[in-house]
């Protein structure tokens, strides 16, 4: 990242041509340009219709100009916003003047994310709350993104970390004061009690198994099987689209190929996987192998078969579904069969008759498999860890027979496990990863 004391500026909206496109400014700076274009700072928070006009005086084009002083800002710095017709040209005629002021140069990816978390606007579990709406693809991955982003890990993590400064200040005082008698097991009571009730409120939330991370990773469903049984063309049915090659030679399929999906709002990322059997051919053989790994570690399994094909699923693991394809060429009861012991859905991916009863059933075990991840609070492997380390701090300063010392430093440990959650300390390392996959502009 560059200096913060430079003023940086972007294109905020989607790509050009548009009807509108909006610069954002942040820095030192900020007023100054908007006053060198327009003649005049706007008022604070008030749209304002105006010429932009370069160095030299030639208008840019008519547009709106805004003006947001810091530190009441989205970054906590100065702000401004360009609103301008979206022709490339006039943007980047734009950017060119933009350009030539000392001192302003062109926002890097998440720059102006990264300074509002600099500047104290959000910590950064509300910052990768921000990223996971960014990067939303269904409803329920939205509202879980916007719990995120309005603080729900971060409010209840600085509760936290307050509740242990109170504890460890009751511990520390009992170390000042040891030489007075039975004031230091006075204070250490109310100590453990404080440190017990939270180790205990971390633990349940660790216990979510996860929870939260499924539903911003979403569920995977995997079509495996032998050569040629339409696995190829029940992922082209289910994405409504030509993703992969159908072909009715064996072996077509080589790699992984992924679709995702919105099953009723939920997040599914369906693959379609090479056929499963024995090969001499080097580059298939490792399609097969690939494809063995992704069905092992998917949600769910679709082995389909034939009717002149009712292989048996050939994997362990995880939920397997029979699915019976090309029914249309030999049966005529499509959809899930009850009772049926070789088959649990018989369906035509080319014709599309019973892939509806299949996709409903797929709807209700997203449901299922998603249950109460909305509640989950976290929601990256990041958070599980740094909560696991500061319960396990926890923990451990409430073995008996510990010196106060000793439980002071596990109290440390605690707070600091909690502010790095909060990005508030030594987390250096792990900025640029998380903002770095903002959008410039953001």
């Amino acid at each position: 990242m560059h200096p913060s004391d430079q003023t940086i500026f972007a294109l905020a909206t989607g790509p050009l041509p548009s009807a509108i496109a909006i610069f954002r400014l942040s820095g030192p700076q900020a007023g100054n340009v908007v006053t060198a274009l327009t003649g005049s700072l706007p008022a604070p928070r008030r749209a304002v219709r105006c010429d932009l006009r370069n160095r030299s005086g030639e208008m840019i084009d008519d547009g709106v100009a805004l003006w947001f002083p810091g530190p009441a800002s989205a970054t906590g710095e100065d702000v401004a916003e360009l609103h301008i017709h979206g022709s490339r040209a006039v943007a980047a005629a734009l950017i060119k003047t933009l350009s030539a002021f000392e001192g302003v140069r062109p926002a890097e990816p998440g720059e102006f994310t990264r300074r509002a978390f600099e500047n104290g606007k959000l910590d950064l579990t509300e910052a990768e709350g921000l990223d996971d709406l960014i990067h939303a693809d269904t409803e329920v991955q939205r509202r879980q993104a916007l719990r995120q982003l309005q603080g729900v890990l971060g409010d209840r993590a600085r509760r936290w970390r307050d509740q242990i400064i109170e504890a460890l200040a009751l511990v520390e005082a009992g170390i000042d004061f040891s030489d007075e008698g039975d004031v230091a097991a006075d204070l250490m009571a109310p100590a453990r009690a404080k440190i017990a009730a939270l180790s205990a409120e971390i633990a349940e939330v660790l216990a979510e198994q996860g929870q939260g991370e499924k539903l911003r990773d979403g569920m995977v469903v995997a079509i495996a099987g032998p050569p040629n049984v339409g696995k190829s063309t029940l992922i082209n049915r289910l994405a409504r689209r030509d993703v992969a090659i159908v072909s009715p030679h064996a072996g077509t399929t080589r790699d992984v190929i992924e679709v995702h999906l919105d099953l009723g709002g939920y997040p599914v990322t369906v693959i379609d996987t090479a056929g499963l059997r024995d090969s001499d051919d080097p580059i298939e053989q490792e399609g097969v192998r690939r494809a063995r790994a992704r069905a092992a570690a998917a949600d769910l399994v679709l082995w389909l078969s034939t009717p002149t094909d009712a292989s048996d699923p050939d994997l362990s693991g995880p939920e397997v579904w029979r699915v019976r394809n090309k029914i249309d060429l030999a049966e005529t009861d499509a959809g899930r069969k009850k009772g049926s012991s070789d088959a649990d859905f018989r369906i035509s991916a080319s014709s599309g008759e019973g892939v509806a009863g299949l996709l409903r059933e797929l709807t209700q075990f997203a449901a299922q498999y998603f249950a109460s991840a909305e509640a989950g609070l976290i929601t990256r492997d990041r958070h599980r860890l740094l909560l696991a380390d500061a319960g396990a701090a926890l923990g451990r300063s409430l073995a008996l027979g510990l010196a106060e010392e000793i439980v002071a430093e596990e109290l440390r440990a605690a707070c600091h496990d909690l502010g790095r959650l909060l990005g508030r300390v030594d987390v250096e390392d792990v900025l640029g990863e998380i903002f770095g996959r903002f959008c410039i502009g953001k």
